[in-house]
């Protein structure tokens, strides 16, 4: 959860309380500071406190979404989407650079309609590993996700099957890919390429899950542990390679970077 906003200049942690102030949080990649509790970060926010500073450069930035089936007030919640974040849809990609290894990327962005997957954000990811094969760039992926995105129906299920052919032929050709799951990543985004990354990176306590714990007990007839669907949850039944801090995610990126810069061939 993000933090609840007390006043103009302190925060207060949802999870223990402590009182921050806003400039401290900031500096601290919006990690609580006593507890460690991580706060959800904005797309551009993320790319902008990871990446190298002025390297990112963005792509695809005029691909958008389309009210295709007429849904029900599906152009408002687009248009309100689009307000609310400044952006065109809810991923942002483009190149940068990690301790200086460039590299493609991609953000998803939770302010826009909880970064869920429609044939805008399929398109952009797709060209994004498309861009990297033909630059032989690696390719680094932060998710965070509601899911497909229902108001275009099949339309935004085909993109699991698009953006994973796209992982597939950029792995095929040699290429890394990382992901980095971070609150929340679930539905069909985990069930597709978050899931698919050559190595897996995840936040303390993301939850990370296809479908809700509800709906799992009630089909299943089981009561899960209270720690489901939580990265350390996935971390210990080997879904995922390793848990980093966000303050250390930028220099953990750069070493898997330039490892896998010299095992390739020049």
């Amino acid at each position: 959860m993000t933090p609840v906003r007390k006043s103009d200049y302190t925060e207060t942690c949802p999870a223990c309380g402590h009182e921050v102030s806003s400039s401290r949080l900031k500096r601290n990649l919006k990690v609580c500071p006593r507890c460690g509790k991580h706060g959800r970060m904005g797309a551009r926010e993320r790319l902008e406190a990871l990446c190298d500073k002025g390297s990112f450069r963005e792509l695809y930035r005029g691909v958008g979404s389309r009210d295709f089936l007429n849904f029900p007030k599906y152009a408002e919640k687009l248009r309100q989407a689009k307000e609310l974040t400044g952006e065109n849809e809810a991923v942002v990609c483009g190149v940068a650079r990690f301790g200086g290894e460039p590299c493609a990327v991609f953000a998803m962005e939770p302010g826009f309609i909880m970064a869920s997957m429609g044939s805008a954000v399929g398109e952009k990811i797709t060209r994004t590993f498309e861009y990297a094969m033909k630059h032989s760039l690696p390719v680094v992926g932060f998710t965070a996700s509601g899911g497909a995105r229902m108001q275009e129906g099949v339309l935004s299920l085909m993109q699991m099957a698009k953006v994973s052919g796209a992982v597939g032929r950029h792995g095929n050709d040699g290429g890394l890919y990382i992901t980095v799951l971070t609150d929340p990543t679930t539905g069909g985004v985990t069930a597709s390429f978050a899931m698919q990354g050559d190595i897996i990176l995840a936040e303390p306590g993301a939850l990370i899950g296809f479908a809700g714990r509800r709906v799992i007990e009630q089909t299943t007839g089981t009561v899960l542990p209270d720690d489901f669907q939580s990265a350390e949850f996935l971390l210990s039944h080997g879904f995922v390679d390793a848990i980093v801090a966000r303050t250390e995610l930028a220099s953990t990126i750069a070493l898997l970077l330039r490892q896998n810069r010299k095992r390739r061939p020049a």
